[in-house]
Order: structure tokens, then sequence, then C-alpha cells
């Protein structure tokens, strides 16, 4: 599930709870399920949201070592985006 999975369940619980206007009994509240379905929405799209800005993170890592043989500082620079290499 993703956003669009999250604004879609929120348009339909919008649409069942405001528009419909049908009477099934007194077994089946449609404004009810309208507004679970819209707030099943809203939680599905803020997870999604959360969880593609934790994707986008980047982890920059700098080493700093002196080469034994020449005396000279060797500095290594490594960027990852969630386990793979960056250029």
């Amino acid at each position: 599930m993703g956003i669009g999975s999250g604004i879609a369940l929120i348009a339909i619980g919008a649409i069942i709870a405001f528009a419909i206007n049908v009477d099934l009994g007194g077994a089946v509240d449609l404004t009810l399920i309208g507004y679970i379905l819209m707030a099943a929405g809203a939680v599905v799209f803020l997870i999604s949201l959360v969880l593609m800005l934790r994707r986008r993170s980047a982890v920059s890592t700098q080493r700093t070592a002196v080469d034994p043989a020449s005396g000279e500082q060797i500095t290594t620079r490594r960027t990852t985006d969630n386990g793979e290499p960056l250029a």
C-alpha cells in the first residue's frame, strides 16, 4: 500500500459517508463505514509518508589513516543510501 492507496481510501470513505443516502436497515450504517474508511486511509497515508522519508536518508562516513610506509595521511569518504553506495 502506498500514498495513492491512502488517498483512494479517504476518497471512497468520503463518498460513502457524505454522498450516499441509502437505508440498508438497522444492521449497517454507511456513514460509520465511510468514517472508518477515511480513518484507515489517513493511517495508510501517514505510514507511507514516514516510510518514504526514512528511505531517503543518506549516511556519510569518513575515515582517516596514516600509511606506515610513506607516512602519508589517507582519507576515505563513503556515502550510502540504505546500504547502497552512492557516487
